[in-house]
């Protein structure tokens, strides 16, 4: 997912906000706050591309399935399912007993009416590709549905495990209309919503009614947007937030020393790439954009920006996501990158602007770092790091690619899927150019169509893998983005925080969430 977090991908999520006292005492007792690094753009799980957006959405819904630490694919609202011997029929049996936060009933005909709404073309929602290969979704009973789809679809389930699949319940869709559901969620999550103030926080209380008995067992969680890095770390030490995500880079090792807080440095399939409208000149020519790749230090980023928390990308998809292929970066050679501009008609090079997806310091360290990088091959750059809103209206949802602003662009992405269809298609496929998907560069080839294509429904592990190889080889000698650094996943608890880990996509599980007294 955009791993913005734009990814993705799966994991459970919430964390909250509870201020201090004005005397400056603690935190109340069973409230938690979340301090994140990136402010939600919505609360509608099938109309977003961010990550830690899918991970506050999580705080108020469940999906049919859900990604467990590792990754691997585990029951929630299904409680199992049976597979037509030539792939194109699932039938899921239906946890009973579960209601939605209104007081209605989780059931098959809701499955089915929120699955017809992000199939249905006239929503204009952002998750409609990831189930363009469903036909049909029938309520066989109560807690029985069966879904068919057009042609056999090997990730079929864990698309159905990732954050953007959850139940929403048909009478809040109905009250609040498609649009306004994403300032009214209403799901079978552990916390019920409260309040959504857009630049402050996201706030929810348990949910009384939770199916899993026991759970959750704190009172109330806000997800609290800190764009500035060394706040957020701040705030831990304070007793303002007992998690915060990501943590500033360069912090780290101070922050490990603390006696108030947990750090956790963990491995991620987070890769931040340098992706380039091809569409529009100079990025429509091959040699303009490998120049670029070779004029961008990789290991110096990765210090620099990331104070080493993050390495070279090793591929177009990262390391632990199946089916990626390991291949080596491209080097850095600032000869060569002019030599590439030369034959390309740039000899002293160009003016541009680049923009970056987040709002962030972390981002603003990046893109004055490829500024200063290029302006040694003679390419001009000025830097904006996007809002959330620009984001959304000059990207992401820019309804006609002839006329995108968009020229080169810093961006994240994961997939949370945790196979190769989704940090391909989304981003490669020439059915997946924005707004449909974030195929901003706007990129086609035939071969990397077909041969994501087929690898989707083909049952052969084999003839799979060999796709995939194809696909991403071509993709990395056409270079529609360079994949800049892999980074690492860091964040920290307070002391009395337990249960709450961000996972390899970025994130973010509170399956177990707990506070000590």
């Amino acid at each position: 997912m955009k791993n913005p977090r734009h990814l993705p991908r799966f994991l459970a999520v919430a964390l909250a906000l509870a201020g201090l006292a004005a005397s400056g005492s603690a935190l109340a007792a069973k409230d938690v706050v979340l301090a994140i690094g990136y402010q939600p753009e919505t609360l509608d799980p099938y109309n977003t591309n961010t990550t830690i957006t899918t991970a506050v959405t999580k705080s108020f819904y469940e999906g049919l399935f859900q990604f467990d630490k590792d990754l691997k694919v585990v029951p929630v609202l299904a409680e199992g399912y049976e597979v037509s011997k030539d792939g194109l029929v699932y039938t899921l049996k239906l946890r009973q007993g579960v209601k939605f936060h209104d007081g209605s009933d989780f059931n098959a005909e809701a499955v089915k009416f929120v699955l017809d709404r992000v199939m249905n073309p006239e929503n204009k929602l952002l998750r409609a590709n990831q189930f363009n290969r469903v036909s049909k979704v029938e309520a066989v009973n109560p807690s029985t549905v069966r879904i068919t789809l057009k042609e056999p679809f090997a990730p079929f389930i864990n698309t159905l495990a990732h954050g953007s699949a959850a139940m929403i319940s048909p009478t809040a869709l109905k009250k609040w209309g498609n649009k306004d559901i994403a300032f009214h969620p209403v799901g079978t999550g552990p916390f019920e919503f409260v309040e959504w103030k857009q630049t402050e926080a996201v706030k929810g209380k348990k949910f009384d009614g939770y199916w899993k008995k026991g759970y959750p067992k704190v009172e109330s969680v806000s997800w609290k947007p800190v764009l500035e890095n060394n706040t957020r770390a701040a705030m831990l030490q304070t007793g303002e937030a007992d998690f915060a995500f990501p943590l500033p880079y360069e912090q780290v090792e101070l922050l490990k020393k603390s006696d108030k807080v947990n750090v956790a440095v963990t491995p991620s399939i987070i890769t931040r790439f340098l992706s380039f409208n091809m569409l529009q000149k100079p990025y429509d020519n091959p040699k303009v954009r490998e120049a670029i790749a070779y004029a961008i230090n990789k290991e110096a980023l990765a210090k620099v920006a990331f104070s080493g928390f993050a390495m070279p990308a090793e591929g177009v998809v990262p390391q632990g996501v199946k089916y990626a292929e390991k291949m080596p970066p491209v080097p850095y050679d600032l000869k060569k990158a002019r030599e590439l501009l030369k034959e390309a008609g740039y000899p002293n090079g160009f003016e541009s602007v680049l923009w970056g997806g987040y709002a962030n310091t972390t981002t603003n360290k990046v893109l004055q770092f490829v500024q200063q990088q290029l302006a040694q091959v003679g390419i001009k750059l000025q830097v904006q790091a996007l809002e959330v809103g620009q984001r959304t209206e000059w990207v992401d949802a820019w309804p006609d690619p002839a006329t995108a602003k968009v020229r080169l662009y810093y961006i994240g992405w994961s997939s949370s899927t945790g196979e190769a269809d989704w940090a391909l298609r989304p981003l490669f496929a020439s059915e997946s150019w924005a707004p449909k998907l974030q195929n901003v560069s706007f990129y086609k080839n035939e071969l990397v169509d077909q041969s994501i294509a087929r690898a989707l429904v083909t049952t052969d592990e084999g003839e799979r893998a060999a796709l995939y190889k194809k696909t991403q080889e071509q993709i990395l000698k056409d270079l529609p983005r360079v994949p800049l650094v892999t980074e690492m996943n860091l964040a920290a608890t307070s002391k009395r925080l337990s249960g709450v880990h961000v996972m390899p996509d970025g994130n973010i599980n509170m399956d177990a969430i707990a506070i000590s007294d």
